[in-house]
């Protein structure tokens, strides 16, 4: 359990690190406001893998930082971002579901706590950029349309 734990943990350091290169990127295209959301999805991530982290040494575990990489990703538009971002959650949703099933192969109960408030998250994390995505495609190309989206992404 403690290597699917750690496997968990740095999987959301990656997800942070996904996060602030998909706000670089909106950044380089003026979308300050979708930035600005982003760089609160990177605060989340961190706290994501903190979670992991204390609840390994909780255990009397060991937690260890391996090598993480952002998959290289071709950012043109902000609904290239989003999809980008949801594609990742949606990758992170898969891990954690996988982590639940190894904890129960392995009858640890007392992880489920845990692993439960994040099966819920990922549901609402992907119906968060789901709807962001949905708006996107309801502006199109309506350049004052993105920017009111940008604007109201940014207030979060």
């Amino acid at each position: 359990m403690q290597k699917a734990f750690n496997d968990q943990f740095n999987a959301e350091l990656q997800a942070a690190l996904v996060y602030k290169q998909l706000g670089l990127e909106l950044d380089r295209l003026s979308l300050v406001g979708m930035r600005d959301w982003m760089r609160e999805q990177v605060d989340e991530e961190f706290g994501h893998a903190h979670a992991f982290s204390d609840h390994i040494l909780a255990r009397g575990g060991q937690v260890t930082i391996s090598t993480l990489s952002v998959p290289e990703l071709n950012i043109q538009s902000a609904k290239d971002a989003f999809q980008a971002a949801l594609e990742h959650e949606k990758k992170v949703s898969g891990l954690i579901r996988d982590l639940a099933k190894t904890a129960d192969a392995e009858g640890d109960l007392d992880s489920r706590q845990l692993i439960d408030r994040f099966l819920t998250e990922q549901i609402e994390e992907e119906d968060t950029v789901n709807e962001i995505l949905d708006r996107l495609e309801l502006v199109g190309d309506d350049g004052a349309g993105i920017l009111r989206l940008d604007a109201e992404l940014g207030q979060r």
